[in-house]
């Protein structure tokens, strides 16, 4: 099963944060997404105009909302940063490669 035909699952405390082989195992799930420090990922769209920008965090919000797991939308003219890790580890799990993958499809689309 891909990472987007997944469901985000609520995290412990406790859990440990991924780390090396599973990390980079998911990461490359993901592509064109950075995993920044083993903290979070990190990935900068493009848009040709603001509008366009704005479909595409409402449309990330949308995904959001529905997987219960929420990524940092910085949106300006023409570009988005997603940023997506799980606060209650402040680290990464696969819940939040889910979302990138999730977001990235809305891109495509």
């Amino acid at each position: 099963m891909s990472l987007s035909e997944k469901t985000c699952i609520p995290c412990r405390e406790g859990v440990p944060a991924l780390r090396g082989e599973e990390l980079e195992k998911l990461k490359a799930q993901v592509p064109g997404w950075q995993v920044v420090e083993g903290h979070h990922l990190l990935k900068v769209y493009t848009f040709p105009d603001f509008r366009t920008a704005l479909d595409f965090v409402n449309g990330a919000g949308e995904i959001a909302e529905t997987e219960g797991h929420h990524p940092d939308l910085i949106l300006s003219w023409g570009k988005v940063e997603v940023k997506i890790w799980t606060h209650k580890i402040d680290g990464l799990t696969e819940s939040d490669f889910i979302l990138a993958a999730k977001i990235e499809q809305l891109h495509h689309k």
